[in-house]
């Protein structure tokens, strides 16, 4: 039905979203407008409206939407790309007349939505040090949304059925690029859960040393390896590059994505075996002015300082620490699909998700899987394999890691 709260929220919609969003919004008492069969923002509460008074943006539809006032009912992928035409990124309000803003207002005065700027979700965090440990749902949790392999690189889909093919896939690409063998040292600078050191080990004999940004982290990758027979050739360390001893390694790699390996480019030089090899896998943003500013992600993702940096930027700060860029291969696709796979297990698994992290966290990840699916396809942001060497002593790109190699003929 149009009629009752629906009817009165038309005109504050139409201002804030524009006339022609294909999504439909149900109020509180029932009552709807917009398209039958579109994505249905439900508004449970009268604070998602204050919300979005107040914050006429992507921070204010985030707090209502985490805090349980706002739902999304379909397609969650849909509605937020309809949205994102007309939403700014992070604290920056959408552009509004002074019409506009008198409308909203007398708007929200009939419907009881008007008062003091409601407090953020506790989900959010206020500062660096609000934010909890890194992954702190916890590796049930993961498990569930990763998959059995508890892999968070992106896969390789091309001849993949299911995710855990596409990443076991992936990891033996991988292995196979950086010609690791029997006995060969890695370092995994992001190793999450374990998941593609553990392959490594398991499965073609490498010796590996783990970095992971938890120690809950690096305990249950711990746990795995001695499950799975492999604790004298997988270590899983918690910390910083400080962690991974003196090397030489004869490849290195870091697959989260997120993590700005190659601003610690010289370390990575040093730890390297010459002739050894490394490989990031490393989100990316357009080249071109950027502007920093809270976000989504960094009130409620990864409270570090990560905002992205634009390829041409990485690729000088590995070549200006002597390490060669031997190939670039764009991920982004596969990575969309990779993001929309975790987003399934998650909604497979909501009810279970939401008792093993709380309800909230788990709006939180599926609203970050949603939304950088998004990004990735739209070509807003991009994820890029980087593949470099330090030369030998000759000045050569060095062979496989096989005997002949500096590390395993010590």
């Amino acid at each position: 039905m149009a009629d009752g709260v629906a009817s009165r929220l038309a005109p504050l919609v139409d201002r804030i979203l524009g006339g022609d969003v294909p999504i439909r919004v149900r109020a509180w008492d029932g009552s709807s407008i917009g398209p039958k069969g579109a994505p249905t923002f439900v508004i449970k509460h009268r604070r998602a409206l204050r919300r979005l008074l107040w914050k006429p943006g992507e921070m204010g539809l985030v707090r209502a939407y985490v805090a349980g006032e706002l739902e999304i009912e379909g397609d969650i992928f849909a509605a937020l790309e309809a949205v994102q035409r007309v939403m700014r990124s992070g604290d920056d309000p959408i552009g509004l007349s002074s019409d506009d803003k008198r409308e909203i207002v007398r708007t929200a005065v009939t419907l009881g939505a008007v008062g003091p700027e409601p407090k953020p979700p506790p989900e959010e965090f206020r500062t660096t040090a609000d934010a909890p440990e890194p992954l702190s749902e916890g590796p049930a949790f993961f498990a569930r949304v990763l998959g059995p392999s508890m892999a968070y690189g992106c896969g390789s889909w091309g001849d993949a059925v299911d995710l855990d093919e596409a990443q076991r896939i992936s990891h033996d690409a991988i292995i196979e690029q950086l010609g690791l063998g029997p006995g060969a040292r890695l370092l995994d600078l992001s190793c999450g859960w374990g998941a593609f050191a553990l392959h490594a080990a398991g499965s073609h004999g490498v010796r590996a040393v783990g970095l992971a940004s938890s120690r809950q982290q690096s305990e249950s990758a711990r746990a795995r390896a001695a499950a799975a027979g492999l604790e004298d050739v997988a270590d899983f360390r918690a910390g910083d590059l400080s962690a991974a001893g003196g090397g030489p390694y004869d490849a290195i790699v870091a697959l989260s994505g997120t993590d700005q390996a190659d601003l610690q480019a010289s370390a990575l030089y040093e730890l390297l075996a010459p002739g050894g090899r490394l490989l990031l896998q490393q989100l990316v943003r357009r080249p071109g002015p950027h502007s920093s500013r809270r976000t989504f992600t960094t009130s409620y993702v990864f409270a570090q300082d990560r905002e992205l940096r634009p390829l041409n930027e990485i690729i000088a700060s590995l070549e200006g620490a002597a390490l060669e860029v031997r190939g670039v291969t764009a991920l982004r696709e596969q990575y969309a699909r990779t993001l929309r796979a975790w987003a399934a297990n998650l909604q497979r698994h909501w009810a279970e998700c939401g008792e093993l992290a709380s309800p909230g966290r788990a709006r939180v990840w599926l609203l970050y899987l949603a939304a950088s699916a998004l990004a990735c396809e739209s070509g807003r942001i991009g994820v890029h394999e980087i593949y470099a060497i330090r030369r030998d002593r000759d000045g050569h790109a060095g062979e496989t890691a096989v005997s002949t190699r500096a590390v395993l003929s010590r």
